[in-house]
């Protein structure tokens, strides 16, 4: 054991020899450490907003497997909204009313993919939103002035339609390329049979502003391929569009190692004025009740163009005057021009064919590679001719010219980078001003919950010649691609409007009431800072009488006409809850198959008397 006196001598050691380091080292090990707090508050200082002001951008960033969209704001970063979209919310009662439970249709989750922001002349116009489920095949519309989900479809002949981030330039369609190639017509095909049998669906989807839905307007038959992300032409490029493509080896298993063979996959560039042209003039076939329009049989309306192997995307640039594709197992990007594509097309300029579809010349259509470095996958634009790709490999962010194809600067990013979305980077009016990467890990970056990691999300300041990282923050599951829009461009409804012809609403205490028929209950009831009245000529109005086995249809309206008053409608006991907006009426139905009492109660915070927003469903025993 140390002496004291020893052990003493032993701290004047260290501290000796601490002050010696100091005097050597410290002036510069204190001047970078001030420097740093210095940049970490100059950043914090450009992402700030401070309480009671708002967000210059919403982000809107699918939410992978959840099913649900996700909104943040920019540049605080701050997740603002989760919109149900695909799958069930019980915090909203999304999938438990009437109207939402008939949306989904029995489905449980979502897989959802690219959201794309319509668009009024190649800029994002706030109006709605389109998602895409690659898990159960279907498109929903997302109002913008409401942010709730509206319509949904079901889309035959399909399977996995990955991206609707390809909206045209006015929003006549968006498309949905399919991960999956499966037989048309839903029959069962051996998979020896896959190049003859199966195919690869595009399908065109035609919004319906008015009425906030959606129509399939047609579809048209693809090689048996896989199609990733997409994009839309314009100017130049206006009336064609852009699909990338990987596994053209046509390989059934084991796709990590078959379906990298070839050296080369293809962009499928479609003209789709021509198409709907074609389809409008009777050139389909009818399958599950869909065009669906073969251009093969119709020659003239879509090529191949030879891509980097195993492209994960590809983008327009914001002048419609080219496009570029990403090969994830390639270290470079290639920059291709529409007017030498086109030309091409004219003078029958092709190296070949696939599954009946000519190849344009590569060399007659490439206008440059640029090595922007490992695993590329997608690329935003700017306001001053550049791009930026993802490097999924290196865990950085390239920056580089449209114009020289010269790299301009790189940083890094935690970690992985799939996708990314610029400050409206998909227009032709690039703000310039933030960018977002979308990492697929996070690893150390925030508080240990265990082995399942939230994926992260970087904030870049593009405003610069240099990028810089000026904020990071955990992202819901997982964003597969996001569009971020200027707030100004948003126009919502706080409350709803009060319509007094709308079905199975009642707009005052004294018109609530029950009807009964035979074992149909219907409650026309009304919630109200702090009462729920379901029966305005009842004694105790707010307590709902039923036998076992009724059916009980509650159609409430929340009266209130102030801002944020929105009201819950919870069961106690019977696994049900939904929630209504000020102005809204919901429907839900319960079938009443266990007596007794249960508490009925306001599941969301409306005001002091909260607590006491309560009644109850009586069940009288069979």
């Amino acid at each position: 054991m140390m002496k004291p006196a020893k052990l003493l001598s032993g701290f004047a050691g260290i501290a000796a020899g601490l002050l010696v380091a100091f005097l050597i080292f410290g002036m510069g090990g204190t001047s970078d450490t001030a420097d740093a707090d210095q940049q970490n508050k100059s950043n914090a200082e450009k992402v700030y907003v401070p309480p009671g002001e708002h967000d210059d951008y919403y982000m809107m960033a699918s939410g992978g497997h959840s099913g649900q969209l996700f909104v943040y704001g920019l540049p605080s970063m701050r997740l603002i909204r989760q919109v149900p979209v695909f799958s069930p919310d019980p915090a909203t009662g999304y999938g438990f009313e009437d109207e939402s439970k008939e949306m989904l249709n029995g489905y449980k989750w979502g897989d959802f993919h690219h959201p794309a922001i319509s668009e009024t002349d190649a800029e994002y116009d706030g109006r709605a939103l389109f998602a895409t489920d690659v898990g159960n095949n279907r498109a929903a519309y997302v109002d913008l002035e409401t942010f709730e989900t509206t319509d949904m479809l079901e889309i035959p002949n399909i399977a996995g339609p990955h991206c609707a981030a390809f909206v045209t330039p006015d929003s006549e369609y968006f498309f949905l390329p399919t991960r999956f190639s499966v037989p048309i017509g839903d029959e069962f095909v051996g998979l020896d049979e896959y190049s003859e049998k199966y195919k690869g669906v595009m399908t065109a989807v035609e919004p319906d502003f008015e009425n906030e839905q959606l129509e399939i307007a047609f579809q048209v038959m693809l090689p048996p391929w896989s199609y990733d992300l997409s994009d839309a032409g314009k100017g130049t490029s206006g009336g064609w569009g852009f699909l990338s493509t990987y596994n053209t080896e046509e390989a059934v298993t084991n796709l990590e190692i078959n379906a990298s063979e070839n050296d080369r996959d293809y962009i499928v560039m479609f003209n789709w004025e021509e198409i709907a042209k074609e389809v409008e003039d009777g050139n389909f076939e009818e399958v599950n009740g869909v065009k669906m329009f073969d251009p093969v049989k119709n020659p003239g309306s879509v090529y191949l163009v030879p891509a980097p192997k195993s492209p994960h995307g590809v983008d327009m640039t914001p002048d419609g005057e080219h496009f570029i594709a990403n090969g994830k197992l390639s270290p470079t990007t290639s920059m291709y021009s529409v007017e030498q594509a086109l030309e091409a097309i004219e003078n029958e300029d092709f190296q070949g064919e696939a599954q009946g579809l000519p190849i344009l010349n590569y060399d007659s259509v490439i206008d440059k590679e640029v090595e922007v470095g490992l695993g590329p996958l997608h690329t935003q634009f700017d306001d001053k001719g550049n791009a930026y790709t993802t490097l999924f490999i290196d865990s950085q962010i390239t920056k580089w010219n449209l114009d020289s194809g010269k790299v301009i600067d790189k940083v890094d990013v935690a970690y992985s980078p799939g996708h990314l979305a610029a400050v409206e980077g998909d227009t032709k009016n690039p703000g310039g001003k933030w960018l977002v990467s979308l990492n697929k890990i996070a690893k150390d970056q925030y508080l240990s919950v265990g082995p399942s990691h939230p994926e992260s999300m970087d904030l870049i300041d593009i405003s610069g010649e240099q990028m810089e990282v000026v904020g990071n923050a955990p992202s819901q599951p997982e964003p597969h691609y996001s569009q971020i829009i200027s707030a100004d461009k948003i126009e919502t409804t706080e409350v709803a409007a009060k319509d007094e012809d709308r079905e199975n609403a009642v707009w005052s205490q004294e018109e609530a009431h029950i009807e009964r028929d035979g074992d149909e209950v219907h409650v026309y009831g009304v919630a109200l800072r702090s009462r729920f009245v379901f029966d305005a000529e009842s004694d105790k109005p707010d307590v709902v009488n039923v036998k076992e086995g009724d059916t009980v249809h509650f159609h409430i309206t929340n009266i209130d006409r102030d801002e944020d008053i929105t009201h819950g409608f919870g069961i106690n006991g019977y696994n049900e809850n939904f929630e209504i907006q000020p102005g809204h009426t919901k429907t839900l139905t319960v079938e009443a198959d266990k007596s007794g009492s249960f508490p009925i109660y306001c599941t969301n915070f409306c005001s002091a008397l909260h607590q006491e927003m309560t009644g109850y469903l009586l069940v009288e025993p069979e």
